[in-house]
Formats: C-alpha cells, sequence, structure tokens
C-alpha cells in the first residue's frame, strides 16, 4: 500500500470513529514517516486531549516537535510524559522521556 492511501485510509477510518485514541496515533505515526512533523504533532496533541494516560503519546510528540524544530514544545510533551508515566506506574517509559528530555537540554 502507498503511504499516501495508508494515510487516506487512516483520516477515512478516524472520520467513522473520531475517539479511536489507536487510529489517532497511527495516523500521527503516518505523518512522521511522511516527513510531516508539525502535523504528528497535531495528530498527537488532539490524541492527548482526549487521553492525556495515553503516554506513548507524549514521546512521538516530543519527537515530532523536535523534527519540527519546537523544542519548548517538545520539552513540554517530554515533562507531561514523565509526569503520566509515573502516574501510570510505567517507570520505564518514565525513563525513556526523561533521557529525551535530558538530550534536548
Amino acid at each position: 500500500m502507498k503511504s499516501m492511501g495508508r494515510l487516506e485510509d487512516l483520516q477515512r477510518l478516524l472520520e467513522q470513529d473520531p475517539a479511536n485514541t489507536r487510529l489517532q496515533y497511527m495516523l500521527a505515526m503516518e505523518y512522521l514517516s511522511q516527513g510531516r512533523p508539525a502535523e504528528a504533532a497535531g495528530a498527537l496533541r488532539a490524541l492527548l486531549d482526549r487521553d492525556p494516560a495515553y503516554v506513548p503519546a507524549y514521546y512521538q510528540a516530543g519527537r515530532a516537535c523536535e523534527e519540527a524544530e519546537d523544542p519548548d514544545a517538545a520539552r513540554d510533551f517530554y515533562r507531561r510524559g514523565i509526569e503520566a508515566a509515573r502516574r501510570a506506574g510505567d517507570a520505564n517509559a518514565a525513563g525513556e522521556l526523561q533521557a529525551a528530555l535530558d538530550l534536548l537540554g
């Protein structure tokens, strides 16, 4: 399947089920794979507005913001992700988010 077709498929599925966080996450990852980090960050921001406990989205949102050359937004996502991971009891994710934050400076 071509990547543009995959993007359109995901968008169509989200129109049918807009509250599906997994589809929203997949859409954001597709944006990243196509070199569209600002759109990925926007999709992940929308996902986290609906589901702030979706811990993996924070790392990817930070990564997308870094790629979009928005380090302040990346730091914010990493910090919020660390807190969400701690609330979820996910020390591994918290550590990965902290490492990403530390690398960003």
